[in-house]
């Protein structure tokens, strides 16, 4: 394996990267370089949704590179319209704007359209995890998705999605970082083969300054960023789709397969704590 290899991670049977690209908040020129650098510099892992508004740049990125579409494990997000018909509708939208005939996930984006515990919306009313995997179910036997998962679900919610599916879930893509703790999650992921795929794997930008990272870093010449990130991919059943725009930033998070870290670095490493994670999300606000 060299510097640059992206290892992989397999469950029910579908290997995909470990690590992939999360294009949430990049919109425009940016998203479509950065997607573009990506496939460049080897990633095949990219993940965007329908409320990011930048499935056509992907689509774009995708098109002018030189990488076979069937190389590129390709995710997006259902919006907040679950209607059966909705579902089929704005899939087959997002398989236009992308430039191609099939995803190879696709994802409920949040439970019931609105975040758990957030107060009652318009979302409210939308339609059972029932309908909409309904929806996903056909789209997988019409071959214009290969699987299905789900976004921001609790072990419950998880759970029962899994019992609503015809087609096996293969994610629950979540917030998991150091300072976030999903190892409850994580542990029935891993009894019923389901894949925890980790956004905001540096805490917004929390983990970037941390001295305990930091000091781990020192001993691999790693930076806190490449720790965390190798924290998240040196445990089994976990991929991660940290968000990068420059070359430089690219380059460094794809630098992770190559040192491994003892069992004692990797439990002082999680640090549950909900003050730095919001420090981390308020920080990344002012900064952009």
């Amino acid at each position: 394996m060299t510097d640059t290899d992206i290892g992989t991670v397999t469950v029910q049977g579908v290997e995909l990267p470990r690590l992939g690209l999360g294009t949430w908040r990049l919109t425009g020129d940016d998203c479509r370089e950065a997607v573009g650098t990506a496939l460049e510099l080897g990633y095949r892992h990219i993940d965007t949704a329908q409320v990011y508004r930048n499935e056509r740049q992907v689509g774009d990125a995708l098109a002018a590179s030189d990488v076979p579409r069937d190389d590129v494990f390709l995710t997006t997000k259902l919006g907040p319209e679950r209607s059966y018909d909705d579902v089929l509708r704005t899939t087959e939208e997002s398989l236009a704007r992308l430039g191609t005939d099939y995803l190879d996930l696709l994802l409920i984006h949040w439970p019931n359209g609105r975040p758990p515990g957030s107060p009652p919306t318009p979302f409210s009313s939308a339609p059972g995890h029932g309908e909409t995997l309904r929806a996903m179910n056909e789209l997988v036997d019409r071959g214009t998705v290969r699987h299905v998962g789900v976004s921001n679900f609790d072990i419950d919610l998880l759970d029962e999605a899994r019992e609503l599916s015809d087609a096996p879930v293969l994610t629950d893509q979540v917030q998991y970082h150091p300072f976030w703790d999903q190892r409850e999650l994580l542990a029935y992921c891993r009894v019923h083969d389901v894949l925890l795929t980790a956004y905001s794997p540096l805490g917004h930008g929390g983990v970037l300054d941390d001295a305990v990272l930091e000091r781990i870093g020192r001993r691999y010449g790693k930076t806190p960023a490449q720790v965390a990130l190798r924290w998240l991919v040196q445990q089994d059943g976990v991929a991660t789709i940290p968000k990068a725009t420059s070359r430089e930033h690219l380059e460094a998070n794809m630098v992770v397969f190559d040192f491994e870290l003892t069992e004692a670095e990797m439990r002082e490493i999680r640090r549950p704590s909900k003050y730095e994670t919001l420090k981390g999300f308020l920080k990344a606000r002012v900064t952009g």
